[in-house]
């Protein structure tokens, strides 16, 4: 288990982490504890759900945060976890050592990911395409990084499909995203397919606020 400083970061310096941050460090850390807030209100059969889909092989999770999803890492996986923040990352090396998972870590942007093409067997996300600022050059850098026929598993809030709410999110948006950091109105399954992946299968949570997306990347 590694966390690298900042002088083995790979992509943007944590203090430019996902290419647009920046706010100052006060609004920086108001946001993330905010998402840790809510992060933690997020069911724990949901993160199991998630990483049932997950598999063996080579895994990358992108937006490790501060681990909430390591007691749901398959056993023995080589599971390699990054995230743009450095107190996030630390606090969840730390979670590692507690539960004695062996997991790699770097500070890495989503958008950047410092890894060479076809590394890993399966991406999972949960809750980290909200708030990258280009959504779809991030899924395209997860692409990257998979094998062919390799697959990305996300855990994500969606636009709301139903009318009067979908609108409403579009018009919370701005101020939402202006004090938290993330976007509520994001089409994640129509971002995953502009990124040029195929959507196996989308499995609707919270009455669609939620979704389970399976994807896959084509083989060459």
């Amino acid at each position: 288990m590694s966390l690298p400083g900042e002088e083995a970061t790979v992509g943007k310096s944590p203090q430019t982490s996902q290419g647009q941050d920046w706010k100052p460090a006060k609004v920086k850390q108001h946001r993330r504890d905010l998402q840790d807030v809510i992060l933690e209100l997020v069911p724990g059969r949901w993160r199991r759900l998630l990483w049932s889909k997950v598999g063996g092989g080579r895994l990358l999770e992108v937006g490790v945060g501060t681990g909430m999803n390591m007691a749901y890492y398959p056993p023995a996986a080589a599971v390699v976890a990054v995230d743009p923040s450095p107190s996030h990352l630390a606090g969840a090396a730390n979670r590692a050592r507690k539960n004695g998972k062996a997991v790699e870590f770097g500070i890495m942007d989503a958008q950047r990911l410092g890894f060479a093409d076809d590394a890993f067997d399966c991406v999972a996300t949960s809750f980290v395409f909200c708030s990258v600022p280009d959504p779809i050059a991030g899924l395209t850098e997860v692409g990257r990084v998979l094998k062919p026929g390799g697959r990305l598993i996300l855990l994500e809030h969606v636009r709301s499909d139903w009318g009067p709410l979908g609108w409403l999110m579009d018009l919370l948006n701005p101020p939402w995203l202006r004090l938290s950091g993330d976007n509520i109105n994001r089409d994640t399954v129509a971002n995953l397919q502009r990124a040029g992946f195929q959507v196996v299968a989308v499995d609707s949570l919270a009455a669609g606020l939620v979704k389970l997306i399976e994807a896959r990347k084509e083989s060459q």
